[in-house]
């Protein structure tokens, strides 16, 4: 019988299995089938500090089985939950700042994602989780493109006149200002809304690009290559009053666990991209590439659009923003 966790329960839980006998048990969530990227970098970490022989076990909960996707932050940050892959930007009603981790145009491909990770931007990013009692175990972004239904979606003027569905806030926003009507919908309603014509194009990630089939349903994609404007911060974050509850050989375990993990993560997020593109080619689906100048374009109505708003929103925006861009 399926179980389904309150935060009490999880709470109630978690106590329990951390006076279980022999080893810590720390509780990891997430919201993604045991097949996917982000529930495979979780299961590095699990199995490595496994092997470490550190007396500290991770238990992970696949498939929004222990909590609902959006709601892994708080409970992370109040110590109900250990750890938890988690798109940063989720928690964007809670800390404004997050949302600069899902913004058009800021990473352009993932070489330049993983100086981003390692960058004064993320710096300060980690300051703010900080203060919400949270820790960054494995940095991780995961890129996306586009798909027209009648046509290839390579720049601004693409997307004039197109019922459009976007990946986050600030890409309604974006392709708002380049013209495109804007409809707003799960991305597992992709395929329906564009086989009864409610779509003429959308914006999402590689993986669940493929995942849904909607290579069904269009005649171009434009993948993630050289440069893509989605990208999406997902990292593998803990609860650092529990980090910081472990003894040294445990928290050794886990950051060397943490630093195959990412390793693995930048060149499996890679990988996807291309493999995503392939599976499309083989449907008959025409392949487009976006240019540094159409890239450039994009970024230029985003400044317009997505980051002018995300400044009037958000203490400190300005600054933030502008370290992000710093990163060449």
């Amino acid at each position: 019988m399926k179980l389904k966790f309150t935060a009490a329960v999880a709470s109630a839980a978690l106590l329990a299995g951390s006076i279980a006998a022999g080893a810590a048990e720390l509780r990891l969530s997430h919201q993604w089938s045991t097949a996917d990227v982000r529930h495979q970098v979780a299961q590095i970490v699990a199995d490595e500090v496994a092997a470490a022989g550190v007396d500290l076990e991770i238990k992970i909960f696949p498939s929004k089985s222990l909590f609902k996707p959006r709601e892994q932050y708080k409970p992370l940050s109040r110590g109900q939950l250990d750890m938890t892959v988690f798109p940063l930007s989720y928690a964007g009603g809670q800390q404004p700042a997050y949302n600069l981790t899902l913004m058009p145009g800021l990473v352009k491909n993932h070489d330049h994602a993983a100086r981003l990770n390692e960058s004064e931007f993320m710096g300060k990013i980690e300051e703010i989780m900080a203060g919400d009692d949270v820790m960054v175990l494995v940095h991780g972004y995961l890129a996306g493109g586009f798909v027209g239904k009648d046509k290839c979606i390579t720049s601004p003027e693409d997307v004039q006149g197109q019922q459009t569905r976007a990946a986050g806030k600030a890409f309604e926003q974006m392709l708002a200002g380049a013209g495109a009507s804007i409809a707003s919908m799960a991305s597992s309603e992709i395929y329906n809304a564009m086989q009864t014509g409610v779509l003429t194009a959308a914006n999402t990630s590689s993986s669940s690009f493929v995942s849904y089939r909607i290579y069904e349903q269009v005649s171009c994609y434009t993948p993630a290559s050289d440069f893509a404007l989605w990208f999406m911060y997902q990292p593998l974050m803990m609860n650092k009053s529990t980090f910081d509850g472990l003894n040294a050989d445990q928290q050794n375990a886990l950051m060397e666990a943490a630093a195959k993990a990412e390793a693995f993560y930048l060149e499996e997020a890679k990988k996807q991209d291309a493999a995503s593109a392939k599976v499309f080619a083989d449907n008959g689906v025409e392949i487009a590439e976006m240019s540094q100048e159409e890239f450039d374009a994009w970024r230029a109505l985003a400044q317009e659009t997505s980051y002018k708003a995300f400044i009037e929103e958000t203490p400190g925006g300005q600054d933030l923003l502008d370290l992000a861009l710093s990163v060449e």
